[in-house]
């Protein structure tokens, strides 16, 4: 038998019907929104009836990302499939791909192999269109702002002061920086200005944590745009936008049902990126899996340094959510490149480099059950070239931290290929009493919180604040913004703010260059390294292998 792709595997897939899937749900036709045969919207109404449940939920994370891939996605629907073949009653709940990867460098974000959510090929593209319906309550902030100058500016903002950019959902490092309302006089002012990418817009942050339409209309409202000459800031409620844009948004904070290749539900619903924003699905989408099953998988994205951090310290503290375990998904391959290996040599034993490479992974597991005292199992996603050796030096290694090492399969046998981790899930849950706790209390001041973050979860020895990000600090807490939680913006590829130190560092500090208030969503971006709102496409962008044929079948998507 040949060797299949992920598009191959998903397209042969025989899905069922949405309904019957909504039908495990407890759930009727007249509860949903179809998108054709195999998606549908539920309505978010339905968490106002009690269901009596007391789910569990799992949040999956995983060692920093290295070019050798950890499949942090593709262990997550795994694993709900495992216990769907154990008997359990679950769901696994996930983001929304955005186009940017997807036709960039990444590819898409619907699982692997036999792993995988479906329909695949829908996901990766418009899917049912919530991210165009984003960019578009951003871009019309965006025109009711310039309107406003333009029309008298009665606010009188200070149009060198507006922190508000337009977006779209591409990697185009063409539009990072632009000079628009050029022409004549009834063509708006001048002023430089900028695209982000849909997933880094604020709306899309606090679209993923509002509780429901009135809560995201006043997060709308919330939102900063600009400041007045006096600098005073100038909100989206003061343009009066934030109606308009909760009803752009009003479909798109439905989550979005489909399924596993085994019949699994699964929410699929937003995508703030986790090395800018939180990087966790919507708050709303986790709200309703737990209220339908008993056992709910989620994911925080890239590493635990940023995904989990971020749902543990931020949306976990934000819906009064616990998780009952955690999943640390690691690869003796991206370990053994943490090791100071090529990635040509990465299927050859190497326990030096695998043993160089550790660290990494077990500074992730340090964190979750020393700092956040949850109960944790590290998955490591087995490749056909992982020797035994390998292995039993992952496990003896990760046993000295009294967390066990569960082989993960779901690549190649799916929901039988994640009953062993599964097992093991569900034994962490049986048996542990995680005394959950934050990494920081909100109380202290924003200097405080920052340095709890780079020093506990990262290891550094302390922070260094640039004057820009001093006067900023100063400014919000002036403005009384001091007792939000923190979003660190660094690199995903390492616990330092350099993408190239790998493995586990020590004797370096974390540089903030600059903070910005996201006052929608409700927390501090504080800004490290190069970090950017908008990437750019590689040299050979996955888009290039992209194509559809004269039968509408897409190939090339991975």
């Amino acid at each position: 038998m040949g060797f299949k792709s992920d598009i191959e595997i998903a397209q042969e897939a025989i899905p069922q019907d949405i309904r019957e899937i909504a039908k495990k749900l407890g759930l009727t036709e007249d509860d949903l929104d179809l998108y054709g045969k195999y998606k549908a919207k539920v309505d978010y109404n339905l968490l106002k009836k009690s269901t009596g449940k007391k789910a569990r939920l799992i949040l999956t994370t995983a060692i920093n990302p290295t070019p050798a891939g950890e499949g942090k996605t593709t262990t997550t629907i795994g694993v709900s499939d495992g216990l769907s073949y154990l008997g359990k009653n679950t769901i696994v709940a996930l983001r929304e791909p955005s186009l940017g990867p997807v036709f960039g460098v990444k590819g898409g974000a619907a699982g692997g192999g036999y792993a995988q959510v479906i329909p695949m090929e829908d996901i990766n593209l418009h899917f049912t269109g919530d991210f165009h319906a984003i960019g578009a309550a951003n871009n019309l902030l965006a025109a009711m702002l310039d309107n406003h100058i333009k029309q008298g500016n009665e606010l009188d903002i200070d149009a060198k002061r507006i922190t508000w950019r337009r977006c779209m959902d591409m990697n185009d490092r063409q539009l990072r920086n632009i000079v628009d309302g050029l022409g004549g006089k009834g063509d708006g002012v001048v002023r430089e200005d900028g695209f982000d990418i849909t997933v880094a817009s604020e709306v899309m942050a606090a679209f993923c944590l509002a509780s429901d339409i009135n809560d995201l209309k006043a997060r709308m409202g919330r939102i900063i745009v600009a400041y007045n000459h006096a600098g005073v800031p100038v909100t989206a409620a003061d343009l009066k936008a934030n109606g308009a844009m909760a009803a752009l948004l009003k479909d798109a904070l439905k989550p979005n049902l489909v399924q596993t290749l085994e019949g699994t539900p699964a929410f699929i619903h937003g995508g703030p990126f986790a090395n800018i924003a939180h990087g966790c699905n919507s708050l709303i989408a986790t709200r309703m899996a737990m209220h339908f099953a008993d056992y709910v998988v989620t994911e925080g994205g890239f590493g635990a340094d940023l995904g989990a951090e971020k749902f543990l310290d931020i949306k976990c503290r934000m819906a009064n959510l616990k998780p009952d375990a955690v999943i640390i998904v690691a690869t003796v391959r991206a370990l053994k490149y943490n090791g100071g290996v090529a990635k040509a040599d990465l299927g050859e034993e190497n326990l030096v480099a695998l043993k160089a490479g550790l660290p990494n992974l077990l500074k992730h597991v340090e964190n979750i059950t020393q700092v956040f005292k949850l109960p944790a199992v590290v998955a490591i996603n087995e490749f056909p070239l992982d020797t035994q050796a390998e292995l039993d030096l992952v496990k003896e290694e990760c046993k000295k931290l009294g967390v066990n090492v569960a082989i993960s399969q779901v690549w190649a046998k799916g929901g039988e290929g994640g009953a062993e981790l599964a097992k093991e899930v569900i034994r962490l849950i049986d048996e542990s009493e995680g005394k959950f706790e934050y990494c920081y209390d909100l109380d202290i001041p924003i200097k405080e919180k920052i340095e709890a973050i780079a020093t506990r979860i990262y290891g550094a020895d302390g922070v260094d604040f640039a004057p820009a990000a001093l006067k900023e600090m100063a400014n919000l807490t002036a403005l009384g913004f001091d007792k939000v939680p923190i979003c660190m913006a660094k690199t995903q590829y390492s616990l330092t703010d350099d993408p190239k130190v790998f493995g586990r560092p020590t004797g370096f500090r974390i540089t903030v260059r600059q903070l910005t208030i996201s006052a929608g969503a409700g927390f501090i971006i504080a800004l490290t390294g190069e970090i950017m709102k908008m990437p750019g496409l590689p040299k050979v962008p996955a888009a290039e292998k992209i194509d559809v044929d004269d039968n509408g079948v897409i190939a090339g998507l991975f």
